[in-house]
């Protein structure tokens, strides 16, 4: 998804604003059998230094959190990075991988925000409503709203943004700061908030998302394979 160039911001809050009104933030899931996560990385081209992107979609049997399999994709950079407006920079290489994958799963988590956004279309509700998936967004930090900061693992408080429920602070591990979780297409609030809550292990991250970046990174640091998929088309 290649953005025309001359767009103006007013024009892509435009897009969001659309996205936004597509958005299911309810249950709108089967059985849920394959969950995958998305995580990217970015990296300088050996030639003419141009940015590229990666991004690796790894699925996992639920709720064991078996590995099972997992896509990769390298793209240009074709979007600079403007908070708020991160989901045309990094969604068409998400959306590139997805559809490498030789079997879908039933959920995407994406490393990113969902509807707690600005314009309620983070990079989860964004590739959810591109690809007419279930998504949730799993990010790090908060980028709008406010809500009570849980202290205990295992707690869960609400973020509002505007009178509106947007996500869930999660601290899911002692001693690590709180995830913010967040609805991205056909997933409710609360669904989203235990299905990330059933991906959790070892670790402060979600499975699903956690070997996704593992993957992205790994991937960066294979020079071989970077070109292999650089030259690969579709």
């Amino acid at each position: 998804m290649r953005m025309p160039e001359n767009i103006s911001t007013s024009e892509l809050y435009t897009v969001q604003e659309e996205i936004a009104s597509k958005a299911i933030v309810e249950d709108r899931l089967g059985v849920l059998s394959l969950v995958a996560g998305a995580d990217q990385a970015f990296l300088r081209e050996t030639m003419g230094e141009r940015e590229m992107i990666i991004s690796a979609v790894v699925v996992l049997e639920y709720p064991s959190m078996r590995f099972l399999y997992h896509s990769s994709a390298i793209l240009p950079v074709e979007f600079p990075y403007i908070p708020g407006l991160l989901s045309f920079r990094e969604a068409p290489a998400i959306i590139e991988a997805f559809h490498r994958l030789d079997k879908k799963p039933d959920l995407l988590l994406i490393d990113g925000c969902g509807i707690n956004h600005p314009r309620f279309a983070g990079l989860a509700t964004h590739v959810g409503v591109l690809l007419d998936i279930p998504t949730i967004g799993v990010a790090k930090n908060i980028l709008c709203g406010s809500g009570a900061i849980p202290g205990k693992p295992g707690e869960a408080n609400l973020i509002r943004y505007h009178g509106r429920e947007v996500g869930y602070y999660f601290k899911s591990k002692k001693g690590c700061r709180p995830l913010i979780v967040a609805p991205g297409h056909k997933v409710s609030l609360d669904t989203a908030l235990n299905i990330v809550k059933n991906c959790i292990r070892k670790h402060k991250l979600p499975e699903p998302t956690r070997l996704a970046h593992l993957c992205a990174n790994k991937l960066k640091k294979d020079k071989d394979e970077v070109r292999r998929l650089t030259a690969t088309k579709g």
